[in-house]
């Protein structure tokens, strides 16, 4: 039958939620406390308690050396292989069992008082050690109290801590919420295990994908780099490490059913799931989707120039800059984005300074004399030039004295004489005299005045239009001879036009 005592540690064990063994070490570490307070104090004690009936002895300990000193805790070598054949110099030897049959009031709660220290203890022992393990994955918790600074997360065993720093700006929590957290920290403290979790974290999306994800899980699709702006956008580069695999694909699941689920647990948050190249430049194209990239340079220091078309520079770019800065964070490579249009300008102009630093450090060339006319060119425009002057009224030829001069002033042979070439000209008719449309000076429009008629009532239909009609032939009559003047001369200058074509 079970003693009293046996049954206290049971419970106790159950209670705290700790193993039988680890209340029995306990229980032990106590009592040995309290009988040294009590009756033993000077000597070395050790409590050992039976598992299974519960009764409890005391021994006495002494330690092996070569000389004993003192005579309650030293023991010879010689003495020590008596009692045990294996004892060694430094060994501590059971020598007797000095179990009191009685223990006093000051014993008894000595042993509760310890018995609950090194409970606590050994209780948050194993809750470091539980969590510990734990260090960097998801844990579910219940969001318990709600501070201005942060908030305290209960994940059953233990309570952590959800910094302000921590959460994600826009996510609304409530006390009783179940939300899913990133294990960030696990450290000792003199009272409890101080557990500090994290919404905002990257390796939070990385856990996620890891459980919706079974090809992540199990290896065949590595996430190469996270980028994350925590509530509102973030990009992950995926490559596969089994031929033909379509990481993307395995990611976005069909109809985009798996990283839904994802979304739905960072409250709407967008994700770019892009692929991983072991070339720089073709990775750095993918990570700025959904733009389009037409070329990309990788110049010095970590830096690269992607050139976009027009239309598409600022979809690249992104809101505030956002889709630039996360495919930055995700390649580890500074990025300038241009526009083909901006591109080519740039590269136009650096050519012409190249164009012009050649021409500088080139040697100088002499000038070539200038190149006489052509004699027959010179004849040519001098036949056109008599030509023009016959057939062409005053304003014409005026116009076409300078450039008749210009061609003098070039040194050429006398030129022929055009006069027997002045036959088909005199047999066609004699064009008229008139001006140019620019030099009609036509005469001031005269403006009717028309009277102001009196409204007369009349009762008979269509009178208001003929009254109407003799005022607008009036008008036209009034203006008939100045018109008819100007547009005879405009069809004199249209057969003038069509004479000299």
């Amino acid at each position: 039958m079970k003693s009293d005592f046996l049954l206290a540690i049971t419970q106790l064990s159950a209670e705290k939620n700790l193993p039988k063994e680890v209340v029995f070490r306990v229980v032990e570490s106590a009592l040995v406390s309290a009988y040294k307070k009590d009756s033993f104090a000077d000597e070395n004690i050790s409590v050992k308690i039976h598992p299974a009936t519960g009764e409890v002895k005391i021994y006495r300990l002494k330690t092996v050396v070569e000389t004993p000193t003192d005579p309650k805790k030293e023991l010879s070598l010689e003495q020590a292989l008596k009692l045990n054949k294996e004892a060694k110099l430094g060994d501590e030897v059971v020598t007797e069992e000095i179990t009191p049959k009685h223990a006093g009031r000051i014993a008894a709660q000595t042993a509760k008082q310890v018995v609950l220290q090194r409970l606590r203890e050994a209780e948050r022992e194993l809750v470091f050690e539980e969590f510990a393990g734990k260090e960097g994955t998801i844990v579910s918790g219940i969001v318990q109290r709600m501070d201005p600074k942060q908030i305290t997360v209960d994940l059953g065993k233990a309570e952590a801590i959800l910094p302000g720093t921590e959460q994600v700006r826009g996510e609304r929590y409530r006390i009783g919420q179940r939300i899913k957290v990133y294990l960030m920290e696990v450290s000792r403290t003199s009272k409890w295990p101080r557990l500090i979790v994290s919404r905002s974290h990257r390796d939070l999306l990385a856990r996620l994908l890891e459980l919706e994800i079974p090809e992540v899980q199990e290896g065949t699709v590595e996430i190469k780099s996270i980028a994350r702006e925590a509530g509102s956008r973030s990009k992950v580069a995926v490559a596969a490490k089994q031929q033909g695999i379509d990481p993307v694909g395995s990611c976005v699941g069909l109809r985009g059913v798996r990283i839904q689920n994802i979304v739905n647990e960072l409250n709407g948050e967008r994700i770019d799931i892009v692929q991983w190249h072991p070339e720089t430049a073709a990775f750095i194209s993918n990570a700025l989707s959904p733009a389009q990239v037409l070329s990309a340079e990788l110049g010095q220091g970590q830096a690269a120039t992607v050139v976009v078309p027009d239309r598409q520079l600022s979809l690249a770019i992104g809101k505030e800059g956002q889709n630039a800065r996360l495919a930055a964070k995700l390649t580890g490579w500074k990025i300038d984005i241009k526009s083909a249009s901006e591109a080519e300008a740039e590269k136009a102009a650096r050519e012409a300074e190249r164009a012009a630093q050649a021409a500088a450090a080139a040697p100088p060339v002499e000038a070539a004399a200038p190149a006489e006319a052509p004699a027959a060119a010179v004849a040519e425009a001098e036949k056109v030039a008599a030509v023009a002057a016959e057939v062409m009224p005053q304003p014409v030829a005026e116009a076409a004295e300078p450039a008749a001069a210009k061609v003098e002033a070039v040194p050429a042979p006398t030129p022929q004489p055009v006069a027997e070439k002045r036959a088909p000209v005199e047999t066609a008719p004699p064009a008229p005299k008139i001006r140019f449309a620019e030099d009609l000076a036509l005469p001031p429009r005269v403006e009717v005045n028309p009277k102001k008629e009196k409204k007369r009532k009349t009762g008979k239909p269509g009178e208001e239009e003929r009254e109407k009609a003799k005022a607008a032939a009036k008008e036209k009559k009034g203006r008939k001879p100045w018109m008819a003047e100007v547009e005879e001369q405009l069809e004199d200058y249209e057969y003038l036009k069509g004479s000299k074509q």
